[in-house]
């Protein structure tokens, strides 16, 4: 098992950045994949990035693109969400979420797909 926890979000401006962490207990986190999701009040849980287990493939949802950046340290058991360029849509609830995989490629955009979700970080971006 694993045990996820996210900081580093707070209330920044419009155009600001933030850098998400997502700090993980045991040993075998390098067998996780990784994927950062959000939830908006009054709207469902939306998928963000994900990242590989051996963290060299990645991949972001379109509204994201181009200014969000996920990334792991292998070693350091942790994971991030380094966010540019933010927008007052982007107001949420960020989750850390991880599941163990055997393949070092495959990612995961689904919720339902993973396992083990942190508790989350609130990102407020005023206008």
């Amino acid at each position: 098992q694993v045990q996820l926890v996210e900081s580093g979000g707070g209330l920044v401006q419009a155009g600001g950045s933030l850098r998400l962490s997502c700090a993980a207990s045991g040993r075998t986190f390098s067998r996780y994949a990784m994927g950062w999701f959000r939830q908006a009040p009054g709207k469902e849980r939306e998928f963000v990035a994900a990242i590989s287990r051996s963290g060299g493939i990645t991949y972001h949802a379109d509204s994201v693109k181009g200014r969000f950046t996920i990334s792991r340290d292998v070693a350091k058991n942790t994971g991030a969400l380094q966010m540019n360029s933010l927008k007052p849509e982007d107001t949420a609830i960020y989750y850390c979420a991880a599941k163990p995989v055997a393949n070092s490629i495959l990612l995961y955009t689904r919720q339902d797909d993973y396992d083990y979700w942190g508790q989350g970080t609130q990102v407020t971006v005023s206008s």
